[in-house]
């Protein structure tokens, strides 16, 4: 994996498809859609992010993404519904570490959609870029000591438990607290496994 390659990529990121979705750059006509989740509590529960406090404050940070965009610096893509056109979350990469040739995934789904296996179809396109595009060796993911929904979207993506970090604090400094955090990850070998055996399908 090299920085300079993936600030490349994401300058802007490419558009990518799934059966039911497309992954594309997060755009400012988005701002109603998103805002219709980014400003529920429960959907931020176990985020590290705050609620958005209005339409405004989203539009604003849709343009500061869309400035990152431009930097190569930020690595979400919108999940838009192909069959209509609706923005129902982010998908993405939360950081990278080269050394190791590893990123961090992370996701966000509008409530109105979960139960419809969107999530980990999404996931799983992201990690699918990461190993056959930015040449990652291991994926992980993190989620927050009770949320047990996204843990099953990493197990559905084939991603395994790996450890608990206790009193973890990047992932809840933003609220001025630290929490356990739970690690999943794949490894390339994994991967290249699940392919081998066609279990791609039945994510």
């Amino acid at each position: 994996m090299d920085s300079e390659f993936i600030k490349s990529v994401f300058s802007p990121p490419p558009c990518l498809e799934t059966e039911r979705l497309l992954l594309r750059a997060i755009k400012p006509r988005d701002a109603d859609d998103m805002f219709e989740y980014s400003s529920d509590s429960e959907v931020t529960r176990y985020l590290t992010w705050e609620p958005h406090s209005s339409k405004r404050y989203t539009k604003l940070y849709i343009s500061g993404v869309e400035s990152a965009y431009r930097r190569g610096a930020f690595f979400d893509w919108a999940l838009v519904l192909r069959a209509n056109g609706k923005m129902i979350g982010t998908c993405g990469f939360t950081s990278f570490d080269e050394q190791r040739s590893s990123c961090e995934i992370g996701y966000v789904l509008n409530p109105r959609y979960r139960g419809y296996g969107l999530a980990p179809e999404a996931a799983f396109r992201v990690i699918r870029f990461a190993f056959e595009v930015l040449g990652a060796r291991r994926v992980e993911a993190k989620f927050m000591e009770g949320n047990t929904a996204s843990l099953r979207v990493m197990e559905k993506c084939g991603m395994r438990f790996e450890k608990t970090e206790k009193n973890a604090a990047l992932p809840a400094l933003a609220k001025g607290k630290r929490v356990d955090v739970g690690v999943c990850s794949l490894t390339l070998g994994e991967y290249l496994d699940m392919l081998s055996q066609k279990n791609i399908h039945s994510i």
